[in-house]
């Protein structure tokens, strides 16, 4: 038990380091764009700070609901507040969705009216950008599968390593061609690629802010698998949904044959439920000529 603490200590101090070193080095590339971009008069840099400033935001909003999560409960607050992690998720999703709109919207402008601008400048720094967006995305590489909010910072950063490296295949080829209209080609195929990243994390959690069953529950598996138990001879009322991106509730009925083994029942089927990723669970246990209960 001490092994998995120190361990759930070491994730926790890791992760704060992730988004410490993440906002740092996004708002220093910010002021470099924004120095970069006036020296040279080059909107697209200019632009992409803007962005990036919307990034290290993200992050801020990020690292505050997961260190939110791990404040304790209140007699107000009976999960603490664990909840706000699938809301910074949710707005980190709606955030990337409204930033490659406005890059849409400033590629058809530049399709329509492409104007000189140099490329090389344009590369050099979006080549640093690639790097920058690549270490952050990194640093939340090995939890992303088990927290949303850590995906949603994941999937943000590499999205936009990858309009950095648009940026940069559009300098080079302004640079080779002076063709000027490419910077919105280039950017277009980013946004293609950064929507469909984001629909799944917009979906999944849209999903938990209404209360649904998380994506990676089966409720039919966790039916079978309760009325494996010996002693249990029904369930039914089950209701399971997000505590937090890391954490999943539970509540249902059982119909059991000894009234007196009803404690040792559900705790048996609460180890199961562990088993299954549902974290905190209430049972209530029905004798067998109570099958068909009105739930309250």
């Amino acid at each position: 038990m001490e092994n998995h603490d120190h361990t759930n200590t070491q994730i926790r101090n890791g992760l704060s380091r992730a988004f410490l070193a993440g906002i740092i080095l996004n708002a220093l590339f910010v002021v470099v764009e924004i120095i970069a971009g006036l020296s040279v008069s080059s909107l697209a840099l200019l632009t992409d700070a803007g962005h990036n400033l919307g990034d290290v935001a993200s992050l801020a909003l990020a690292f505050l609901a997961y260190r939110l999560a791990k404040i304790h409960s209140t007699e107000t607050y009976s999960y603490g507040f664990q909840k706000s992690t699938i809301l910074v998720a949710l707005l980190n999703a709606v955030i990337l969705l409204i930033a490659i709109g406005g890059i849409g919207v400033e590629a058809v402008r530049r399709l329509l009216n492409p104007h000189p601008m140099e490329g090389l400048p344009i590369a050099l720094v979006a080549a640093a950008g690639i790097v920058i967006n690549t270490a952050t995305a990194l640093f939340f590489y090995r939890e992303r599968k088990k927290d949303l909010n850590i995906k949603g910072a994941y999937l943000h950063m590499m999205a936009d390593a990858g309009v950095s490296l648009g940026v940069v295949i559009a300098g080079l080829l302004i640079i080779i061609t002076h063709f000027y209209w490419l910077d919105s080609l280039i950017s277009f195929a980013v946004i293609i690629v950064i929507f469909i990243s984001t629909w799944s994390l917009l979906r999944d959690t849209v999903r938990l802010s209404l209360d649904g069953t998380p994506r990676n529950i089966n409720p039919e598996r966790i039916r079978k698998a309760v009325l494996e138990t010996p002693g249990v001879n029904n369930i039914h009322h089950i209701h399971i949904w997000a505590i937090s991106t890391t954490k999943n509730a539970m509540t249902a009925h059982l119909v059991i044959d000894d009234p007196a083994s009803a404690e040792e029942i559900k705790n048996k089927v609460k180890i199961l439920l562990k088993e299954q990723n549902i974290h905190h669970c209430t049972l209530e246990t029905e004798s067998g000529s109570n099958e068909q209960c009105e739930e309250c």
